[in-house]
Protein backbone atom coordinates (compact mmCIF):
# COMPACT_ATOMS: atom_id res chain seq x y z
CA UNK A 1 0.00 0.00 0.00
CA UNK A 2 1.23 3.45 -1.01
CA UNK A 3 0.94 5.79 1.71
CA UNK A 4 0.26 9.81 1.03
CA UNK A 5 1.97 12.32 3.53
CA UNK A 6 -0.36 15.49 2.95
CA UNK A 7 -3.68 16.20 2.14
CA UNK A 8 -3.69 17.77 -0.88
CA UNK A 9 -3.73 15.53 -3.66
CA UNK A 10 -4.19 16.31 -7.51
CA UNK A 11 -4.96 14.58 -10.22
CA UNK A 12 -3.72 14.43 -13.94
CA UNK A 13 -5.33 13.09 -17.13
CA UNK A 14 -4.28 12.87 -20.58
CA UNK A 15 -4.43 10.95 -23.99
CA UNK A 16 -1.61 10.12 -26.42
CA UNK A 17 -1.28 9.05 -29.77
CA UNK A 18 1.12 6.64 -29.52
CA UNK A 19 1.79 6.30 -33.26
CA UNK A 20 0.65 5.86 -36.71
CA UNK A 21 2.57 3.93 -38.99
CA UNK A 22 0.03 2.84 -41.11
CA UNK A 23 0.59 5.67 -43.17
CA UNK A 24 4.06 5.38 -43.48
CA UNK A 25 4.86 1.75 -43.30
CA UNK A 26 6.21 2.38 -39.69
CA UNK A 27 7.97 -0.94 -37.75
CA UNK A 28 4.69 -1.31 -35.69
CA UNK A 29 3.15 -1.96 -38.92
CA UNK A 30 5.54 -4.24 -40.13
CA UNK A 31 4.83 -7.03 -38.59
CA UNK A 32 7.73 -8.67 -38.13
CA UNK A 33 9.28 -9.58 -34.57
CA UNK A 34 9.55 -8.13 -31.36
CA UNK A 35 8.67 -4.23 -31.79
CA UNK A 36 8.28 -1.60 -28.59
CA UNK A 37 7.10 2.26 -29.27
CA UNK A 38 7.89 4.71 -26.07
CA UNK A 39 6.70 8.15 -25.67
CA UNK A 40 7.40 10.45 -22.44
CA UNK A 41 4.78 11.83 -21.15
CA UNK A 42 4.71 15.55 -19.12
CA UNK A 43 2.55 16.56 -16.48
CA UNK A 44 1.53 20.47 -16.90
CA UNK A 45 2.74 20.73 -13.51
CA UNK A 46 5.21 18.66 -11.34
CA UNK A 47 3.68 16.68 -8.49
CA UNK A 48 5.18 17.16 -5.17
CA UNK A 49 6.01 13.25 -5.20
CA UNK A 50 6.06 10.38 -7.86
CA UNK A 51 2.30 10.02 -8.17
CA UNK A 52 0.25 6.59 -9.10
CA UNK A 53 -0.32 6.33 -12.56
CA UNK A 54 -3.17 4.23 -14.62
CA UNK A 55 -3.13 3.37 -18.24
CA UNK A 56 -5.63 1.85 -20.48
CA UNK A 57 -6.15 1.12 -24.22
CA UNK A 58 -8.33 3.71 -25.59
CA UNK A 59 -7.93 2.86 -29.29
CA UNK A 60 -6.62 -0.28 -30.79
CA UNK A 61 -6.45 -0.08 -34.65
CA UNK A 62 -4.76 -3.57 -36.50
CA UNK A 63 -5.24 -5.52 -39.08
CA UNK A 64 -7.70 -7.85 -39.33
CA UNK A 65 -5.48 -10.85 -41.01
CA UNK A 66 -3.06 -10.95 -37.80
CA UNK A 67 -3.45 -11.63 -34.43
CA UNK A 68 -4.30 -9.27 -31.93
CA UNK A 69 -1.22 -8.74 -29.99
CA UNK A 70 -0.27 -5.62 -27.11
CA UNK A 71 1.09 -4.97 -23.89
CA UNK A 72 0.63 -1.32 -22.93
CA UNK A 73 2.76 -0.72 -19.41
CA UNK A 74 4.19 2.68 -18.02
CA UNK A 75 7.70 2.97 -16.44
CA UNK A 76 10.08 5.38 -14.98
CA UNK A 77 7.72 7.22 -12.93
CA UNK A 78 9.01 10.45 -11.45
CA UNK A 79 7.23 13.78 -9.88
CA UNK A 80 7.61 15.11 -13.79
CA UNK A 81 5.94 12.57 -15.96
CA UNK A 82 6.25 8.99 -17.32
CA UNK A 83 7.13 6.89 -20.22
CA UNK A 84 3.71 4.85 -22.22
CA UNK A 85 4.80 1.58 -23.45
CA UNK A 86 3.21 -0.30 -25.93
CA UNK A 87 4.85 -3.59 -27.05
CA UNK A 88 3.51 -6.62 -29.51
CA UNK A 89 5.31 -9.41 -31.06
CA UNK A 90 4.87 -12.01 -33.93
CA UNK A 91 3.33 -11.34 -36.74
CA UNK A 92 1.10 -8.42 -35.47
CA UNK A 93 0.35 -5.71 -36.92
CA UNK A 94 -0.60 -2.22 -34.99
CA UNK A 95 -1.63 0.49 -37.45
CA UNK A 96 -2.02 2.86 -34.54
CA UNK A 97 -2.88 2.81 -30.65
CA UNK A 98 -3.94 5.73 -28.18
CA UNK A 99 -3.67 5.20 -24.42
CA UNK A 100 -5.78 6.86 -21.51
CA UNK A 101 -3.64 7.82 -18.57
CA UNK A 102 -4.50 9.52 -15.29
CA UNK A 103 -1.75 9.68 -12.45
CA UNK A 104 -2.98 10.96 -8.90
CA UNK A 105 -0.52 12.12 -6.44
CA UNK A 106 0.55 14.78 -3.88
CA UNK A 107 0.85 18.24 -5.21
CA UNK A 108 2.09 21.49 -3.21
CA UNK A 109 0.10 23.44 -1.58
CA UNK A 110 -0.29 27.23 -2.59
CA UNK A 111 1.96 28.73 -0.06
CA UNK A 112 4.52 25.64 -0.32
CA UNK A 113 7.63 26.50 -2.59
CA UNK A 114 11.27 25.26 -3.15
CA UNK A 115 14.18 27.24 -1.27
CA UNK A 116 17.79 25.98 -2.66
Amino acid sequence: MRKLQNHLIGIRQGSETLFSHFENGGEMWAGRGSREVRRRVTFDAPFKTPPAVMTALAMFDIDAATNARADLTHANVDASGFDLIVRTWGDTRIARIRADWTAIGEIRGEDEWDVD
